[in-house]
């Protein structure tokens, strides 16, 4: 295993803030893996995940199962995660520009057009290789003005050629879920079968340019642009995978977790198999639709009170919440807005007007714009 440091754009004179990622097995041999935990600072799920993921791949690679590379960050988000104001996390968003950390991640489609437009041919094989090559390039040139740019370039550096792509993060409170593409989905039910998970939500573009689909994207992209006589197949499977709540935190499920992403490593050939390999686990739940996952929204502010846990599957209409405006007693009973399950709410117990209180997954493809909350 070898460890390597990268410093971010120093914001002001006098500090440094430095990215650690750990590189398994070796480059260019096979598969490349990339796994990050915690871009969202304050999902510390991931991190312990993490944690144990560094023992297993360590393990394996001594053991020789390495097929490829497996590149882990432990920790995604070294602005984030120092990010305290009055004795509260503030992870989610740089306090200085107010932007997300998983959001305006680099469209590197053009930059690469440019670059190998002409080289590709009728090779799929040798295609996939020069796109691989010209998007390394592409991320290595991106500019940077701020520690923020900084951070998103070094990140997307890390994992722009690599075959699967695992940003690990969590919700308030919430089943395992995972975000991903429909195009990647031969490959990321894989995913969803090994890790458990109990919702698999599908789009192409969710809204925001987000990590995984700055990953994913750019190869359908390419693949439109080019024709059928360049052929290009998607090469990069990306994740989001939600590991539950923001306090399931505990070395039992992140071992569990850890197995899983392991035990998918083996089912996409970055891994190389037991003697006796485990059995496939059924897929929980069949995908659905980003777009029919439906918010529910405070009309105003109040207690919350929640009369149903994540993961119960509810029917149109079902009362979810009971929102209490402490002031005049009134109660506003939030119904579910569609049949389905309902997989996440807030962690927080009392709303503003317009906070979304929880989401439940639906079959029917109802919204549109952008699909992801702030």
């Amino acid at each position: 295993m070898k460890t390597v440091t990268h410093s971010l754009l120093s914001p002001v004179p006098g500090t440094r803030r430095e990215l650690v990622s750990l590189h398994h097995g070796e480059p260019g041999r096979g598969p490349k893996v990339y796994i990050q935990a915690s871009l969202h600072a304050d999902e510390v799920p991931g991190m312990l995940v993490a944690h144990h993921l560094r023992g297993a791949l360590a393990a394996l690679e001594a053991a020789g199962r390495l097929l490829g590379e497996v590149v882990l960050v432990p920790a995604a988000n070294p602005i984030g995660i120092g990010q305290w104001v009055l004795r509260n996390y503030q992870g989610r968003f740089e306090l200085g520009s107010g932007e997300n950390f998983n959001r305006n991640y680099a469209d590197l489609t053009e930059a690469v057009l440019a670059a190998v437009g002409e080289q590709l041919g009728a090779d799929a094989q040798q295609n996939v290789a020069l796109v691989r090559g010209a998007l390394r390039d592409a991320a290595a040139a991106l500019p940077v003005a701020t520690e923020l740019e900084s951070l998103r370039k070094t990140l997307l550096a890390l994992a722009i050629d690599a075959d699967v792509v695992l940003d690990l993060h969590c919700d308030g409170e919430a089943v395992l879920h995972l975000y991903t593409t429909p195009a990647t989905w031969p490959t990321a039910e894989l995913l969803a079968r090994c890790i458990r998970a109990e919702v698999s939500l599908l789009a192409e573009r969710s809204g925001g340019d987000p990590f995984d689909e700055a990953c994913s994207m750019v190869w359908p992209a390419l693949a439109a642009k080019l024709g059928a006589d360049k052929p290009l197949p998607s090469s990069c499977m990306a994740a989001t995978i939600e590991l539950r709540g923001e306090a399931d935190v505990s070395h039992a499920r992140a071992e569990a977790d850890a197995e899983g992403i392991v035990q998918f490593l083996i089912a996409c050939g970055a891994v190389s198999t037991e003697a006796r390999p485990l059995p496939m686990p059924a897929l929980r739940r069949a995908p659905t639709p980003l777009s029919g996952s439906i918010p529910l929204v405070a009309p105003h502010g109040g207690m919350i009170v929640f009369l149903q846990p994540p993961g119960t599957e509810v029917q149109a209409g079902e009362p979810l919440v009971d929102l209490i405006d402490p002031i005049s007693g009134a109660v506003t009973t939030l119904n579910s807005p569609v049949t389905g399950l309902f997989f996440a709410r807030d962690l927080r117990r009392f709303a503003v007007a317009g906070m979304t209180l929880g989401k439940v997954a639906g079959e029917q493809a109802l919204r549109q714009g952008k699909l992801l909350s702030a």
